[in-house]
């Protein structure tokens, strides 16, 4: 057990099997919604968000989704080095929560782990991925501690969480009422699906970390757009190269242009979930969760459905989806350059917001605040995988490319030698 999310043991092999792919986040301590520790939800207000997929096979990820709550009586006159809870299952798998009162290698601080329950008794090669979300109630809803992270568990990590949750000082100041000290889990099992690329988060769920997380995927899009735009407008502005490679392209039998702007969805999205998996980061998760919207945006748009935005929020697509195949929907020199002209959209200046400091305890965010928050996801996820689609094309065109220049400079080294 230990006190950060950093993992590699069975990702690759996870990530082998994932077209399928999921998502994210991290270890260090971070101050979550009040909103996500109510038991009392209604999740009446976030079905408008929820994925139609009453025809997969398979649990969705609502049904791999669960909370606990964990009532501790006594609390101060515990001498116990270790406290555990009762066992509660979610998503399939049976949990129990794991605490150390006066902390775990460390002093004057309270440690706290979940746990997987029996995982002598389970089979070699075991192993089960969550996101989830641990939390200290104080008598101040405002001021409850919380803590998200992400971690395959498997026989040798079979429980994770944090060593140093908080300090023992802070769990007598407003965390212990009348004796009791009360511990809250949000659980999200994450299960490869080859039916559904990204999704993975229980929509209420989902809502809760996006209330959180949502600026640090905007940072990760705008990087990874800004990163790729650069790596294209360095190539245009190439006075020898560009020219060349336009004269290249010109040349190219329309037939064989083609096939070249297109390439197979599995293969694109295989790349973006290894692309995107950021292991030491909650965020992935949630940028799973949004590339996936723009996924689903994308082929609506291919299929003349309207967005999640207003219609002047619409742009001029560079991707459209073609059977099983992401395809460039026009000259890929005209793509480039537009790709590298057009400034990725800014942040709207009425959201999406960081929830962290505005939403008090018990409220509702409001119906506004979640479509915006939507569809700036929604964009997000939508405009990142068409420049990571044209990137990619883009990047077999150019080694084409090479090998002809190259083929080239053979044949002019032949007429030479010849001469």
């Amino acid at each position: 057990m230990v006190s950060s999310a950093s993992e590699e043991a069975g990702i690759g092999k996870y990530l082998e099997g994932v077209l399928k792919g999921q998502q994210m986040e991290n270890g260090t301590p971070l101050t979550s919604l009040p909103h996500c520790i109510s038991d009392d939800e209604d999740d009446d207000e976030y079905d408008d968000y929820e994925v139609d997929d009453e025809d997969d096979d398979g649990p969705k990820p609502v049904d791999l989704y669960g909370k606990f709550t964990w009532k501790i009586e006594k609390f101060l006159q515990i001498n116990n080095r270790e406290l555990r809870s009762n066992e509660f299952e979610i998503g399939g798998y049976k949990w129990y929560i794991l605490i150390y009162p006066q902390g775990c290698d460390v002093c004057s601080h309270l440690s706290l782990f979940l746990c997987v329950a029996g995982h002598h008794d389970l089979l070699p090669g075991w192993s089960h991925f969550a996101q989830f979300t641990i939390a200290v109630v104080n008598k101040d809803p405002k001021k409850s501690k919380y803590s998200d992270t992400l971690h395959r568990f498997w026989k040798e990590e079979h429980d994770w969480g944090w060593k140093k949750f908080m300090e023992l000082d802070e769990v007598v100041d407003g965390f212990v009422d009348s004796g009791t000290l009360i511990i809250k889990a949000h659980v999200q099992v994450i299960r490869e699906r080859a039916d559904r690329p990204f999704h993975c988060l229980d929509v209420q769920y989902r809502r809760e970390i996006v209330g959180v997380y949502l600026t640090n995927v905007e940072k990760i899009c705008l990087h990874f757009v800004e990163e790729q735009r650069g790596k294209l407008g360095k190539f245009i502005g190439d006075k020898a190269r560009w020219p060349s490679f336009c004269a290249f392209w010109l040349g190219i039998d329309q037939n064989c242009k083609r096939l070249m702007l297109r390439e197979k969805s599995d293969q694109i999205l295989k790349l973006m979930v290894k692309n995107f998996f950021i292991q030491k980061e909650v965020t992935s998760t949630l940028m799973m969760d949004s590339l996936c919207s723009g996924l689903e945006a994308l082929v609506g748009q291919t299929n003349g459905e309207s967005g999640k935005g207003n219609a002047e929020e619409q742009t001029v697509p560079i991707v459209s989806m073609e059977n099983d195949m992401f395809v460039l929907v026009d000259d890929v020199l005209l793509l480039l350059e537009r790709a590298v002209l057009e400034p990725f959209p800014p942040k709207n200046e009425k959201g999406p917001r960081d929830h962290t400091n505005d939403v008090t305890p018990g409220e509702d965010t409001n119906e506004d605040s979640i479509q915006r928050d939507e569809r700036r996801l929604n964009e997000l996820g939508r405009q990142t995988i068409e420049i990571f689609v044209l990137a990619h094309i883009f990047s077999k065109i150019e080694v084409a490319y090479e090998e002809a220049v190259a083929l080239t400079e053979l044949d002019k080294l032949s007429i030479e030698e010849a001469v």
